[in-house]
């Protein structure tokens, strides 16, 4: 199948992308390059790409695939606030005229990278499926509910939208998220001796392995149309619902040494959710996630250690998505819109 994966630059991309070429997949990547040098390790073979923003694509850059995989995203609350309305530029519109294009072009099939944060505000104690309320709580989430509305208006009989609702990625990618629970936490642990804890530890969060996101990606993939078509689907697994002071906690399994810290007040987060996902289960009996969070907490650790990760990169702009576009924004290499300015491309 020849696909074009968005934002294989990224965390997840860079993870994803060998998978695809590894399973047999014909993929080129696109993405703007915006953390292209934040890299922790090595980095595998490279593969075609379009350096491209995806919202200057156009339509000749749509032409003979079969499928597109769209991860490419402001992807994280803070991002989401830096600018709102760049959010629903990037997260909403530049995906619709994506999906438009891809659709003019002939694509069968988009991969739609959505996100458990759209229940946001849910109660902890329910496991949320697919029809459970959704409540929204940053930008970030809203726009991946208005793309995925806007996303289920365009299927018919020739394009077949899914929307892959991953839980919290976690786990070692040679473009480290810093910015993410359990990443975080293992990355505080390993650099300063404190799990710092920035709530009062009780939010519940469903956190997913960034191999298994992949894994789950590829499997909807090469899925019957019927069983997927115009679907959402939560990517993850039931058992892997914690409250954040439970992954401290085994961040501390690893690291015994690190002590528990709760920042500021250790106030309430209102992010707190728990999601069921046995639909994926249901419908996607091949896939199987290989990764549960005490192994990526340990898989984190060894990776800090052999990559010698210290506190002022951690905490810098290489892992941090929001520090790497302020430094980008600062040295007038983006201006305010996050367009390259033309000299440094």
């Amino acid at each position: 199948m020849r696909i074009l994966l968005t934002g294989h630059k990224g965390y997840i991309g860079t993870v994803m992308s060998p998978m695809l070429t590894e399973a047999g997949h014909i993929v080129t990547g696109i993405d703007a390059n915006f953390f292209e040098d934040c890299i922790l390790g090595q980095v595998g073979e490279s593969i075609p790409e379009i350096r491209k923003d995806i919202r200057d694509i156009a339509p000749d850059d749509l032409k003979g695939f079969d499928a597109v995989i769209h991860l490419a995203a402001l992807s994280n609350d803070p991002l989401g606030d830096l600018n709102p309305a760049l959010t629903y530029d990037i997260n909403l519109h530049a995906t619709l005229r994506l999906a438009g294009l891809a659709r003019d072009a002939g694509v069968k099939r988009f991969l739609y990278s959505s996100s458990c944060s759209i229940y946001g505000a849910g109660k902890g104690d329910d496991l949320l499926d697919e029809n459970a309320p959704l409540n929204p709580i940053t930008p970030y989430a809203e726009s991946k509910i208005k793309a995925e509305e806007a996303l289920a208006k365009m299927a018919d009989a020739d394009f077949s939208p899914v929307f892959m609702r991953n839980a919290t990625a976690y786990g070692f990618s040679p473009r480290l998220r810093g910015d993410v629970v359990l990443n975080n936490l293992a990355a505080w642990a390993y650099t300063t001796g404190k799990i710092r804890i920035m709530s009062d530890g009780t939010p519940w969060r469903p956190i997913v392995h960034v191999e298994d996101i992949s894994r789950a990606f590829l499997v909807v993939l090469t899925a019957e149309k019927n069983l997927i078509h115009n679907q959402a689907i939560n990517i993850g697994v039931n058992s892997e619902n914690y409250q954040v002071r439970d992954l401290a906690d085994m961040v501390k399994n690893v690291m015994p040494n690190a002590e528990v810290e709760y920042a500021g007040k250790g106030g309430y987060d209102p992010r707190n959710y728990r999601v069921n996902f046995n639909k994926l289960k249901k419908l996607l009996p091949d896939f199987h996630a290989k990764w549960d969070a005490q192994r990526g907490a340990r898989q984190l650790y060894d990776a800090y250690r052999d990559n010698n990760l210290q506190f002022e990169d951690f905490s810098g702009r290489k892992y941090i998505r929001l520090n790497q576009l302020k430094y980008l924004i600062s040295a007038q290499r983006l201006d305010g819109q996050l367009r390259w300015q033309e000299t440094n491309q």
